[in-house]
């Protein structure tokens, strides 16, 4: 019990005893410091006094696959920030490859009482992954965000990156620069916005006459991107699309091992513009994801199926923009005669 007042009591901001008070229902404590002290003991995970239960903090679950990538700390920050000013809070709940499943938070979340999910680049993105946990969750009529394409129409409200202008604005720049081998770094191939990606590359490839064969596929690592970008560009490519920004640092890295300068022999783009894509060394040319519209699209779709009104499940599609920085030049004619002539 000790522990317990004293945890809620650091994470609330309060002293042990004002907690005491806020669970023995005394008197003498403002209604305001009562609901830090209850929202405490919902985020830890601490049972409230059954006389309490029936004034739960308005929780929502926020379901991210990683925080290495920049781009989810800073999905998550915006769509904090936006559920406060709406009076709720955020349970942020980060998946690990060798710790809890997606399916495990959801269960955490349902016991929680949570008012509402928003799922971030989760499992509904890949064919292959379990999808029973989505099912649960509908059958139960509890509100629900996805954000990122999904597989399936799951039955809930979707909001994505628009894939294919993020490819034909990357691509469109690197024709704009003479390169004609022109290659793609993708996920999964049941990777649901990377099979959007890959269309729309073929269909600008066909139109272009360049090579539609020049793609590569690798987990979302630098490492995994490396690899994938030292193959193609022992195949000649000259020019990178990245389904990430992580997967573009590594394929520089791969092209720097090759013995190439980047932009001067080889151009890279990636994906997603996250935190200190403007200094690396080149500062990165990326396509950058409007999180901050999205994150504030998803929360206003989650209170607006909180609130009850009607919600359209039709997915929707955010602009992206590229942003252009230093990884990405005219090719080099060097790199042009060995693309040429085949030659690594």
């Amino acid at each position: 019990m000790a522990r317990r007042l004293a945890e809620v009591a650091k994470y609330a901001g309060v002293s042990e005893a004002t907690v005491s008070r806020v669970l023995n229902q005394k008197p003498g404590v403002a209604k305001a410091t009562q609901e830090l002290v209850l929202t405490a003991l919902d985020v830890l995970g601490y049972e409230r006094p059954t006389q309490l239960r029936g004034e739960r903090a308005r929780l929502v679950g926020l379901v991210l696959p990683e925080l290495q990538n920049p781009i989810f700390p800073a999905f998550a920050e915006v769509v904090a920030d936006t559920l406060a000013k709406r009076g709720f809070t955020p349970v942020l709940c980060t998946r690990t490859s060798a710790g809890i499943s997606e399916a495990d938070y959801v269960d955490m979340l349902l016991e929680h009482q949570v008012s509402g999910v928003i799922f971030s680049g989760g499992q509904y993105a890949q064919e292959a992954a379990d999808h029973e946990h989505y099912i649960r969750l509908r059958g139960r009529g509890l509100p629900v965000v996805l954000v990122n394409a999904a597989y399936d129409d799951l039955g809930f409200p979707r909001i994505s990156t628009d894939d294919r202008s993020a490819v034909e604005q990357a691509f469109t720049h690197l024709r704009s620069l003479g390169h004609e081998r022109i290659g793609m770094v993708l996920g999964p191939a049941d990777h649901v916005p990377s099979a959007r990606k890959l269309a729309a590359f073929q269909v600008l490839s066909a139109e272009q006459g360049t090579d539609r064969d020049l793609v590569d596929r690798c987990v979302f690592s630098m490492e995994s991107g490396q690899a994938a970008g030292r193959r193609l560009l022992r195949r000649g490519a000259t020019g990178l699309i990245c389904a990430s920004d992580i997967i573009a640092l590594g394929v520089v890295r791969a092209a720097r091992r090759e013995g190439y300068e980047v932009p001067d022999d080889v151009s890279v783009i990636g994906f997603d513009d996250s935190a200190l894509m403007s200094c690396t060394d080149p500062p990165l040319t990326t396509v950058r994801q409007p999180i901050e519209a999205m994150g504030r699209s998803a929360v206003a779709t989650l209170m607006n199926q909180i609130g009850g009104a009607p919600v359209s499940t039709e997915e929707l599609l955010f602009e992206p923009e590229l942003v252009v920085r230093a990884s990405t030049g005219p090719v080099g004619s060097i790199t042009a005669l060995r693309a040429a002539s085949g030659q690594p």
